[in-house]
C-alpha cells in the first residue's frame, strides 16, 4: 500500500496521506515518500490533511523535515487541517511555521506563486 496519494495541479504536487494516522508507526515512511518527490524535483507542495483524523509530534516532525528539505527553494502548504491535527498544530505554534490554507483551490494558488 502506498503511504501516500499524488496528484498535480498548476505545477504543484498535491499530497494526500493514504492513512487516517500519521504517527510514529507511519511518519518515517511517510516523511521518506515525501522527501523522495523533493528529490526528483518537486518544489511547490500542497499537503491535503483533509483524511488526516490524528497527527503526533513524530508526523509533525516528519512535516518540518520536508520543509527543511525544500530549502528556501520551494513552497510547502497544508490545507484542510481539522479538528485534533489543528490543535496540535496551534498548540506547537506550527501555525506561524506552515502556510495552512481552509481548502485545496487556496493552497494551490498559494503553492503556485
Amino acid at each position: 500500500m502506498d503511504i501516500i496519494n499524488i496528484s498535480r495541479e498548476q505545477n504543484v504536487a498535491i499530497i494526500r496521506p493514504a492513512t487516517k494516522r500519521i504517527d510514529s508507526a507511519v511518519a518515517p515512511a511517510f516523511k521518506e515518500a515525501v522527501l523522495k518527490l523533493v528529490q526528483a524535483g518537486d518544489k511547490r507542495i500542497v499537503l491535503d490533511l483533509e483524511g488526516v483524523d490524528f497527527m503526533d509530534s513524530s508526523g509533525l516532525g516528519a512535516l518540518v523535515s520536508v520543509l527543511k528539505g525544500l530549502g528556501g527553494s520551494g513552497a510547502l502548504g497544508v490545507c484542510n487541517v481539522q479538528g485534533g491535527v489543528q490543535s496540535l498544530f496551534k498548540l506547537t505554534r506550527m501555525d506561524k511555521v506552515f502556510t495552512i490554507s481552509d481548502n485545496l483551490a487556496e493552497a494551490v494558488q498559494k503553492a503556485a506563486g
